[in-house]
């Protein structure tokens, strides 16, 4: 983990540096910002020691001229600073948030095997948003108040030395305490962000599972599970709350022993003629000047701790390499012919264990290849390796005679098409879903796609057709519906190598013969892998594979294996019965 840790020098080379003149601006506008305010303590003495005694009314107006001229450079300042670095913050913020997730899409499918959506979504949306404090007012405003603090220290030297080192004890314990409490709270925000995925994680997938919650009647477990969460993220955040209380009471404490002590020592001082009454008022007002940065700093400081907590955590996500950063990948199909050769391939998801065993078989381009089987037996598994989605152990896998290893993936996935079990729509109309592998295509393409899957048989019967809304997933839709845009979508993408990996299995018998007639317009000239549990969808098919235990149990025509009386027999002897 401590690999991943923001360095400040990472974090002033990456986003303060590419913004080094607004970065400028905002400290040469915090510079005068804060000169500003300082006229009001330094006129004061002027006023009680020589305006007032000597009750020179043009020297007053004069006065106040100056002090509010102050002031309004102050504001203005001010304003043109919060606008300025605000800005560009949650301009850099919008960067960022893109940025991680082109990144999280470049990741291979076993990182979203094993990471919750809500709690890549909380990576996204969450973790970069503290980068504000160091682009926006946080840095300048920290860079400001040590120049005021500063300031107003030899200001305060000036009037009484002895007086100063007295304040300087407390503020001087109040750093260490502050720094120690920093280095603290870092660990609890970068575990608070952590939690936070989690949280969303659990409550993404409440969220998407509310059929079955409602359906199994587990609400009330599904609330205390959400609630466990919830009550860690408040244990977490109590914990930075205490560490940030005991620094405001301890500043509180300190600061308001050393005005106890101002009081008593300044006050000895009048009396005895060592300071006068302005001397002392421009003396407590400068003191506020030097004590209001420290403790602003303070808070500061939490929130550029917070900021390098959330960077820990993107920078851990950006650290992971890419599926296309493979330099081996370097061979870039362009006219795909479509033959796929399996050589000795062998898969493990765990080590040791293996779900693809040692398989050979070759494709011809425009085949169909069916892969029958027992649940579990890989034939998901070796659907997935032909789409490049997880690499064999063991063994290779060959498309047109190169080597898919060596294949730059978005050159191959662009001549791929795949219609999965778990078909999966967007939340919008029926159009924007078949028009996904390209938005480009013209509406005769569209409408070629749409007959061709007879989705026009259920859309046309709705009052808004194509445009028709289908909720989140296309809860809106029955199985057999959003599979067959699912095909429409993979008709519409025209690709060379197609695999469909269950693609009737949501179709009642009507929608499985009208699929089954556009399936077979699809296949034609391409190379054709097919899934399926119901054997009558593969009986046409060039050769059939019976998968069993990660291996090729047999291999043949229907027909002949028919003829063998083997294991496909068993199979569809099993589900003529039923």
């Amino acid at each position: 983990m401590t690999k991943n840790k923001t360095t400040v020098k990472q974090a002033f080379k990456e986003f303060i540096w590419p913004r080094k003149w607004i970065v400028l601006t905002g400290l040469l506008l915090i510079v005068i910002s804060r000169l500003s305010s300082l006229v009001l303590p330094l006129k004061s003495k002027e006023l009680l020691d020589v305006i007032i005694p000597n009750k020179d009314l043009e020297a007053l107006a004069y006065l106040v001229i100056i002090v509010a001229s102050a002031i309004f450079i102050q504001s203005v300042t001010s304003f043109a600073l919060a606008r300025l670095l605000s800005v560009e913050a949650q301009l850099l913020i919008s960067k960022l948030r893109v940025k991680v997730q082109k990144q999280m899409l470049s990741l291979p499918i076993s990182f979203f095997d094993n990471n919750k959506s809500g709690a890549l979504v909380s990576r996204i949306m969450t973790d970069v948003e503290g980068v504000r404090n160091i682009i926006g007012t946080g840095l300048v405003q920290l860079f400001g108040g040590s120049i005021t603090a500063i300031i107003s220290l030899l200001l305060l030297l000036n009037i009484s030395v002895e007086l100063t080192l007295l304040v300087l004890t407390p503020v001087l314990l109040f750093a260490v305490i502050a720094i120690k409490a920093f280095g603290y709270i870092r660990p609890i925000f970068r575990k608070r962000g952590q939690i936070n995925a989690e949280v969303n994680g659990r409550l993404t997938e409440t969220m998407n599972g509310v059929r079955v919650i409602k359906g199994f009647n587990a609400e009330h477990q599904e609330s205390e599970s959400f609630s466990l969460g919830v009550k860690k993220l408040f244990e977490n955040v109590k914990k930075s709350l205490t560490a940030t209380a005991i620094m405001t009471s301890s500043s509180a404490f300190l600061l308001g022993l050393a005005s106890v002590g101002i009081m008593g020592v300044g006050g000895k001082m009048i009396i005895e003629g060592n300071l006068t009454t302005g001397d002392f008022l421009s003396f407590t007002l400068l003191l506020g000047f030097m004590i209001a940065p420290i403790v602003q700093m303070s808070n500061i400081g939490s929130q550029l701790t917070e900021a390098f907590a959330g960077l820990d955590r993107t920078n851990e996500l950006m650290n992971i390499s890419s599926e296309y950063d493979n330099l081996n990948r370097n061979i870039k199909l362009v006219n795909v012919i479509g033959n796929v050769e399996f050589q000795n391939v062998s898969f493990a998801y765990d080590k040791g264990k293996e779900v693809v065993n040692n398989i050979s078989f070759n494709a011809q381009k425009g085949t169909v290849t069916a892969l029958v089987g027992s649940s579990g037996s890989g034939k998901s598994t070796i659907a997935s390796l032909i789409a490049s989605f997880i690499s064999p152990i063991s063994g290779s896998i060959y498309v047109d005679e190169s080597n898919l290893a060596k294949i730059d993936l978005k050159s191959f996935r662009s001549h791929l098409g795949v219609v999965l079990q778990d078909d999966f729509l967007f939340e919008g109309t029926i159009r924007e879903n078949i028009l996904f592998p390209r938005p480009d295509a013209n509406e005769d393409q569209l409408l070629n796609a749409v007959h061709s899957s007879y989705v026009n048989e259920f859309t046309d019967r709705f009052e808004k057709g194509l445009d028709t809304l289908i909720g989140e997933r296309g809860v809106k839709l029955s199985g057999g519906q959003r599979q067959r845009i699912a095909i429409a979508r993979a008709i519409l993408a025209n690709p060379k190598i197609l695999i469909l990996d269950e693609a009737t299995s949501n179709l009642d018998t009507e929608s499985e013969t009208l699929i089954q007639k556009s399936l077979n317009e699809l296949m034609k000239g391409r190379t054709t892998f097919v899934i399926a549990h119901r054997l009558s969808t593969i009986r046409k098919a060039n050769q059939i594979l019976v998968i069993e235990n990660g291996k090729i149990a047999e291999h043949g025509t229907h027909d002949d294996l028919i003829k063998q009386k083997g294991r496909y027999y068993d199979l569809v002897t099993f589900q003529s019965v039923i």
